[in-house]
């Protein structure tokens, strides 16, 4: 019988402690692939955030910092600036992300920062008890909205994608989903094309993905997965919300090529 999987060269076998039916672990499978198809690993550097993905830095296979809360785009800045020869990522949960670092990431967006955000978004607080995120959606019900989010007493939900997609700097914006095989293989070519802006040079680069939670949203795997598909979706656009212009990357090949680097 012919083999035609195993385990990724990008991620080192650790059980993982995520809870059953949840999708961090094939985010991160998406992640460490683009990374060893890209060539890219042995000079990837990852930046966990706090929350359920606290340990990633347990499951990649390259090196890896670990931030304050909100604080990864920060501290990718840093290591990306310091040597920009490294390909810089944070893994960031909507608490992180969306809640205590909404600044850090406008601000890292805004200023053109040559890093790649993986952004998992499933619109609730998965490590701390299943509160109400910054991206639950209307009438979800969580701990601390047990009727559902109302939206006159708590607002809408914040849409990351779409706020970064209307700066001005120009950056690679898109939307994926684990709910279907289908919209997994796509998300694999969308994380391979935010890494490859990032290792040509070219601009910000950002992949949200609506994750399961099917713990603290007190479903099944499946049943989680389905929830994606007829709740979240109607909310969360999938696809790429802003992409370069194709002058700005021709720019960013020829200021490769003159400093000495291959096309």
């Amino acid at each position: 019988m012919k083999q035609i999987f195993s385990h990724t060269k990008g991620m080192i076998k650790d059980p993982m402690h995520y809870c059953p039916g949840c999708t961090h672990g094939i985010i991160h499978r998406l992640v460490s692939d683009a990374l060893v198809d890209l060539d890219l690993l042995d000079t990837a550097v990852g930046v966990s955030s706090v929350g359920c993905s606290v340990f990633t830095y347990k499951y990649f296979k390259c090196d890896m910092f670990q931030a304050a809360h909100g604080r990864a785009p920060a501290v990718a800045t840093g290591a990306k600036r310091g040597r920009p020869d490294l390909t810089v990522f944070t893994y960031q949960g909507d608490g992180d992300l969306a809640a205590i670092g909404t600044s850090e990431v406008i601000h890292a967006a805004n200023r053109g920062e040559k890093i790649t955000v993986i952004f998992a978004n499933n619109a609730i607080y998965g490590m701390t008890g299943g509160q109400m995120a910054p991206t639950t959606i209307p009438g979800q019900r969580t701990s601390t909205t047990p009727n559902g989010r109302d939206v006159e007493s708590d607002g809408f939900p914040l849409m990351m994608s779409e706020i970064l997609s209307v700066l001005k700097t120009p950056g690679y914006i898109a939307r994926v989903s684990m709910h279907s095989p289908k919209e997994i293989i796509k998300a694999k070519e969308i994380v391979k094309k935010a890494f490859t802006y990032q290792r040509d040079n070219v601009c910000f680069s950002f992949v949200e993905f609506l994750s399961t939670c099917p713990t603290n949203w007190g479903m099944s795997p499946s049943a989680s997965q389905k929830w994606i598909e007829t709740d979240m979706l109607p909310h969360y656009k999938l696809g790429e919300l802003k992409v370069p212009d194709n002058q700005l990357v021709i720019n960013s090949l020829k200021s490769s090529s003159t400093n000495g680097d291959a096309i």
